[in-house]
C-alpha cells in the first residue's frame, strides 16, 4: 500500500500534464485573402461599416460588373434585341444587391433614382413592344447615377 500511493500521485500528476498540454491556447497565424495585403486585414471594424465602404475595392470590382450589365444591356436595345436585353438586365439585380447597401448610406436620393430607372427598365423589357429610344435614354441615366456612386 505504501508503494501505491507514490504510483498514484505520479500517474494522477501524469494525467494533468498531458491535458493541460492538448489545450489549444496558442494563436493560429490567419493568411489574408488572395489580392490583398496584411494591412487590407488590419481595418477597424468601424471603417467596414461606415459608408464609405462603398469605395473599397471588392467594391469597385462589383460596381464595375454592374456597370457591365448596363452597358451590355444598353448595347442589346440599340442592336433591337429586346430577347438579350431582357437576358442581361435579369442579372442587374444580382450585381445591385451587392452594392445598394452603401448606395443608399453614401447617397439616398441616387439610392432611389437608381431603383426607380432599374423598375422603369424591367417594366419597359416586359412590354410587348419595347420603346428602343425610351429604355436606351433610361439606360442611360441608369449607367450616369451608377457611375456616380462608384466614385469614393
Amino acid at each position: 500500500m505504501n508503494r501505491f500511493n507514490p504510483v498514484l500521485i505520479v500517474a494522477a500528476i501524469s494525467l494533468m500534464t498531458l491535458v493541460g498540454c492538448n489545450k489549444s491556447d496558442e494563436p493560429t497565424a490567419q493568411t489574408p485573402p488572395a489580392g490583398s495585403s496584411i494591412s487590407d486585414t488590419a481595418a477597424t471594424p468601424a471603417a467596414t461599416t461606415t459608408p464609405s465602404a462603398a469605395a473599397t475595392p471588392a467594391k469597385t470590382t462589383e460596381f464595375q460588373g454592374l456597370q457591365g450589365v448596363v452597358t451590355n444591356t444598353k448595347a442589346a436595345v440599340e442592336a433591337g434585341d429586346f430577347t438579350k436585353a431582357k437576358g442581361e438586365f435579369d442579372k442587374f439585380e444580382d450585381s445591385w444587391s451587392k452594392v445598394e447597401d452603401g448606395v443608399k448610406a453614401k447617397s439616398p436620393t441616387t439610392y432611389k433614382e437608381i431603383e426607380d430607372k432599374a423598375d422603369e427598365i424591367k417594366a419597359g423589357l416586359k412590354a410587348s413592344a419595347p420603346n428602343k429610344p425610351k429604355l436606351s435614354t433610361a439606360l442611360g441615366v441608369l449607367n450616369k447615377d451608377v457611375t456616380s456612386v462608384a466614385k469614393p
